[in-house]
């Protein structure tokens, strides 16, 4: 493919414009759509921007001159930006704002009208087509010409289209029709909520979207009969949503999504077993989510997928658990469904060990837990492991879990004084560790001496 000239002077700057547009929406099809397109094709992409970005100053430099002195209507005027609207549309209170200024204050957590500070009763964006009009025809009779922005996702993420939105609505749609339809629909999702942030927001602001979105997977289908293509796509989408802040909510609170996680915990690809996991990890940055998932059971299957030990799943299975036992009640839950014992066991085996033996220093803060730790012969386990790692939150967590054990278990008090005799690894660390290690390793000498005390005494 040719590449000189890119960059050349042209009288004709719409025309040059327009086959520089077509080339570059056919490079990003490619670049989208091949997982192997070569580096020249990327290249010539950014080779593409550039010379638009060329042509757009240069144009926009003929104009400033011939435009300068022009005043544009008030009611023209989008009150965020202050600039002439380019796509009016209206919100709930009756103000028109241009879309791409109303769509990032909204995304930005907002849910105010900018101008008269009510509340919005929703946050659907209707276009006003008396205005857009209005203002078409007062730039023609001015010789203005509005441009149109370029279709290009990967330059304007925070930009919906009308022909995004449009698609996004055929999609969901399509999620209720034959399974065909259904498969394609819910890959093409998949892709544009992974790639387009602001495509995730259109999901908020339609009520029953994610329930069109989890349709395939619901009713009185066994679970022989869902196809695991479609599963592993509608779980992958959810996980996409549930990255986008102000859905978290939603996504948590719309029936049947948290069933359904569970679900795929237990069953389909290991990729859907995985993106599950992380999608409940993620959606657990709430406290009211962290709870709500507790409730539900989802602890249970998600220490099931620890267990498994798979190295796809294992990380964003942790991950989860820890999130969710930040929550108190959570943590009697995670003991109860056997925690303790597939932490131990993973951690003996020296998988993931960081991670899980901060999920278990959270959990040593229930009795039960601790009781576990003790009779599953753990103390020996973690004294070698301060031992022997060199990183000092591991040395830590398991300090800290020594504590708990010494607080509550005074049959273990043997153990500790031994290795405190042998290997004075207990001293060490109040002596180095870091500022928790230490408070942790001085109380376990402080109660240690305390009992020899005694004993002389008595």
């Amino acid at each position: 493919m040719a590449k000189t000239g890119v960059f050349d002077s042209d009288p004709t700057v719409m025309g040059k414009a327009t086959e520089l547009k077509r080339e570059l929406q056919r490079l990003i099809d490619a670049i989208i759509d091949d997982d192997n397109c070569s580096t020249d094709t990327i290249d010539h992409a950014k080779e593409i921007i550039s010379a638009l970005k060329e042509l757009k100053l240069r144009k926009r430099s003929r104009s400033s001159n011939r435009y300068e002195n022009l005043i544009c209507p008030d009611e023209f005027r989008c009150p965020l930006s202050r600039e002439l609207m380019r796509d009016p549309v209206v919100v709930s209170t009756g103000e028109t704002y241009d879309r791409p200024f109303i769509h990032k204050w909204l995304r930005s957590g907002n849910r105010t009208c900018p101008r008269t500070q009510q509340v919005l009763s929703h946050t659907n964006l209707t276009p006003n087509h008396l205005i857009r009009e209005m203002i078409s025809q007062w730039c023609t009779s001015r010789g203005i010409e509005l441009q149109d922005r370029v279709r290009v996702h990967c330059l304007e993420d925070d930009v919906i289209t009308e022909a995004d939105r449009d698609r996004f609505l055929t999609l969901i749609e399509n999620m209720s029709m034959t399974i065909p339809e259904q498969k394609a629909a819910a890959k093409e999702l998949r892709m544009l909520t992974k790639r387009m942030p602001s495509f995730r927001a259109l999901f908020g602001e339609s009520l029953d979207a994610i329930s069109l979105l989890l349709s395939p997977l619901c009713g009185d289908k066994s679970q022989s009969s869902i196809h695991a293509d479609l599963q592993e796509d509608v779980i992958t989408t959810l996980l996409n949503l549930s990255i986008h802040d102000n859905n978290k909510k939603l996504v948590a609170e719309t029936p049947n999504v948290i069933p359904l996680l569970k679900e795929a915990l237990r069953s389909g690809t290991m990729e859907t077993r995985s993106n599950a996991a992380a999608a409940l990890f993620t959606l657990s940055a709430l406290d009211s989510n962290k709870a709500l998932i507790g409730k539900s059971g989802a602890l249970k299957p998600l220490i099931d997928l620890l267990d498994e030990g798979h190295p796809l799943s294992m990380k964003d299975a942790a991950s989860a658990i820890f999130n969710l036992c930040i929550l108190h009640e959570n943590k009697a839950r995670a003991v109860r469904d056997g925690a303790v014992r597939v932490l131990l066991k993973k951690i003996m085996n020296q998988m993931h060990v960081d991670e899980l033996l901060a999920i278990l220093a959270m959990l040593s803060s229930h009795q039960k837990a601790v009781e576990e730790i003790g009779e599953l012969g753990a103390v020996p386990s973690l004294f070698r492991i301060i031992r022997e790692s060199s990183c000092s939150r591991n040395k830590e967590n398991c300090i800290v879990i020594i504590h708990a054990i010494c607080l509550y278990d005074r049959t273990k008090w043997k153990d500790m004084k031994e290795e405190e005799k042998w290997y004075r690894t207990i001293s060490e660390l109040a002596q180095n560790g870091t500022s928790r290690a230490k408070r942790k390793a001085s109380g376990i000498l402080e109660r240690l001496n305390r009992a020899v005390n005694m004993t002389h005494t008595a």
